[in-house]
């Protein structure tokens, strides 16, 4: 008798459709620092564009009759925009003096002991007499915190143009007859990005800190702006009648330095290879 071989078809195993976000981005929403982070800057972000539409009166009135609510969402608006605006001009300053300093040896003695002379005194008490140099203004603020920061900007790209500058790739252009600021826009600048991204970030975070601080000592935008710094400092004396009016603009600077915290910190652990966790 013949057995009859009998053919089982098995079902093959569905095919797993390839993700279609980039690697960058998935490690990027993988890291719980980033998100989290990302996600309370945006909270602030649009209650500032929102402000005027999310006023409300929910956190009682201060001396003066006004809404803290208020107060606490228009001032989001000042200390954001001193913050965004104070990373926009140190990045940029730090850019151009870190390369000229790490590029050329002949500019960088002179550029760097000027930086030294800059990073000698204490951030706010430097930014204290530039206020008084320049008196009151939004303005007025990001130029100081600006100058203040900066040269911490400059080292770091300064940093990290010396440890690529004698590399391989950099040589042969160089040999190849590449111009020193196509060398170094092309060939070293790109390797900057990633130190940049996060010390932003935590600049962010100072500057915002630093306006408030100005702020709270009247030397920062004018008392009738409204800003986290000057609504602490309008609450101060009232504080064990209405401790609302410093507490809940103090919640709101606290949360926005830790969500740029955050997101400095989760930054320098995705695009450090030497941090990086596969």
């Amino acid at each position: 008798m013949t057995e009859a071989t009998v053919d089982v078809l098995v079902p093959a195993a569905p095919a797993v459709a390839p993700s279609t976000r980039p690697r960058w981005l998935r490690r990027l929403l993988g890291n719980r620092s980033v998100v989290l982070g990302a996600l309370i800057l945006l909270v602030f972000i649009a209650a500032a564009l929102l402000a005027g539409v999310l006023s409300s009166h929910i956190l009682g009135t201060d001396e003066f009759g006004r809404d803290v609510w208020s107060l606490v969402l228009h001032g989001s608006r000042i200390s954001l925009l001193v913050g965004m605006s104070t990373m926009l001009l140190t990045s940029f300053g730090g850019i151009v003096v870190g390369l000229v300093a790490g590029y050329s040896r002949r500019l960088d003695m002179v550029v760097m002991r000027v930086m030294d002379g800059l990073m000698a005194f204490p951030a706010i008490l430097l930014a204290i007499a530039l206020m008084a140099v320049r008196g009151p203004g939004v303005w007025n603020v990001i130029v100081a915190l600006s100058i203040v920061y900066m040269p911490r900007t400059a080292m770091l790209i300064r940093s990290t143009v010396l440890s690529i500058r004698e590399l391989d790739y950099v040589q042969a252009a160089r040999a190849l007859g590449r111009e020193d600021a196509a060398i170094a826009l092309r060939h070293i600048l790109p390797n900057c990005v990633g130190p940049l991204l996060v010390q932003g970030s935590f600049i962010f975070a100072y500057a915002i800190l630093a306006e408030a601080i100005l702020g709270f000592l009247g030397v920062g935008v004018p008392p009738y702006v409204p800003s986290w710094g000057n609504v602490i400092a309008s609450g101060k004396n009232v504080i064990r009648e209405a401790f609302w009016v410093s507490l809940f603009p103090g919640v709101a600077l606290t949360l926005a330095g830790l969500s740029l915290n955050l997101l400095g910190d989760g930054l320098r652990d995705l695009l450090d290879p030497r941090l990086r966790v596969q």
